[in-house]
């Protein structure tokens, strides 16, 4: 049995990024680079103001005080957009306003407020301006430099980053294509919510989120529908698998007389890394590589599913889109109420997480922590870690926690 660490280290490190694609712009957000972007002009293009106010030489205005203003002659106003028609002289000064280009021979700008506001002669009523509220020329970016690396996964702010840079075109990993498998004869979809009713059987949750995880992970999913607990028809259904970088499957993956899925993928060929992790909840988890592509068998139960799709799903994703940092990382927390462990493992309980009155996080649990109630995820802000050999934690004991949705918490080694 691998610790969390080393499971998931052993299998994001198994999987290797997928190849590049083109797309419009307009069709990169939540798409992650699979390139360098590099920058096309100097950002900003030419010197500019920072400011609305007047293009002087510091020069001409060192000791303005409005007990001695300085008086200068306004020769123009420059809009943003427009440019100066000749260099700032002596004793002169241009109107300007904001990202306006900076006139030849000024090297600052007067704020308004620091003047008298003169349309034809200006009175400068202090200094402190000098030389100041210039923007320079390809102080962002400048041409030929990176403006984004491969493996950002583009939000709005590198939208914008690529649009300045002129990237019209934006090269991005292929999303990878994610089959998924759920075995279970108790299951129904909900097409079928009447047996459900009559207590006969239960939704498969598991297929409606795990198709959710992996969207929101970038991710294509290739939706494989419910098999029964039957060595034979899960073994037509995998070889009938369409081409997929990923195969999840959920359930049947433990020890029971009717788990098929890890012997029934030994007997097609499957190389079979591991099937057990020191974690509670998702212990039975199975990894391997099946027709040139890995296989990730998650627990049945629809809290360890999700806990371990976060915990060894996301890296391996993560990988495969090409993103340098795949872990999450975990961030310091106080626990708030008495936590309990029962087996020498690592946990992982759902919490609330909120402010105290220091300000610091707080951790309170979602309620009861089976593996098989899944409104305690729905509630949960974070996955509360309690380390193997402890027994738990006191109200004020200091832990780490995993924030669930957080894709900007990573680091590029396991530190769970």
């Amino acid at each position: 049995m691998h610790t969390a660490a080393e499971a998931a280290a052993r299998i994001a490190t198994a999987v290797s990024p997928l190849d590049t694609e083109r797309v419009p712009i307009a069709d990169a957000l939540g798409r992650v680079l699979g390139a360098d972007v590099v920058s096309a002009v100097d950002l900003p293009p030419w010197d500019n103001s920072s400011m609305d106010g007047y293009a002087v030489r510091a020069a001409d205005v060192r000791g303005a005080s409005r007990e001695h203003p300085v008086v200068l002659t306004v020769i123009g106003t420059i809009a943003a957009g427009a440019s100066a028609s000749r260099p700032v002289a002596q004793g002169e000064a241009y109107r300007i306003m904001t990202g306006a280009p900076l006139p030849p021979s000024a090297d600052g700008v007067i704020r308004v407020e620091d003047t008298d506001g003169g349309a034809d002669r200006v009175h400068v009523l202090d200094d402190r301006d000098a030389g100041r509220n210039v923007r320079p020329r390809g102080e962002d970016l400048s041409a030929g430099r990176m403006a984004l690396a491969r493996g950002t996964r583009i939000a709005a702010a590198q939208l914008g980053v690529l649009a300045s840079a002129g990237c019209a075109e934006v090269p991005v990993a292929r999303r990878p294509r994610v089959a998924i498998l759920t075995t279970g004869d108790e299951l129904v979809d909900l097409d079928r919510f009447d047996e459900v009713r009559r207590g006969a059987r239960i939704v498969s949750s598991n297929g409606y989120t795990l198709s959710a995880l992996v969207r929101e992970m970038g991710g294509e999913v290739l939706a494989l529908g419910l098999v029964r607990d039957d060595p034979g028809a899960l073994r037509a259904w995998l070889e009938a698998l369409p081409p997929h970088d990923l195969l999840l499957t959920s359930g049947g993956i433990s020890v029971g007389a009717f788990d098929h899925t890890r012997s029934v993928l030994a007997e097609l060929g499957a190389e079979l890394d591991f099937w057990r992790v020191r974690i509670r909840p998702g212990a039975p988890l199975g990894f391997g590589r099946w027709r040139g592509a890995p296989w990730i068998g998650l627990p049945g139960n629809p809290v360890s599913t999700m806990v371990t799709f976060e915990l060894f799903v996301k890296p391996a994703l993560r990988r495969m889109l090409g993103m340098p940092r795949v872990f999450p990382l975990p961030v310091p927390v106080r626990a708030a109420e008495r936590v309990t462990t029962g087996a020498p493992l690592t946990h992982f309980f759902r919490v609330t997480l909120s402010a105290g009155d220091d300000g610091v996080l707080e951790a309170r649990l979602t309620g009861g922590q089976g593996s098989g109630l899944l409104t305690s995820m729905a509630k949960a802000d974070a996955l509360l870690i309690v380390p193997a050999g402890r027994d738990g934690a006191s109200p004020g004991d200091w832990l780490t926690a995993i924030m669930l949705g957080q894709e900007s918490l990573l680091t590029d080694r396991t530190v769970f």
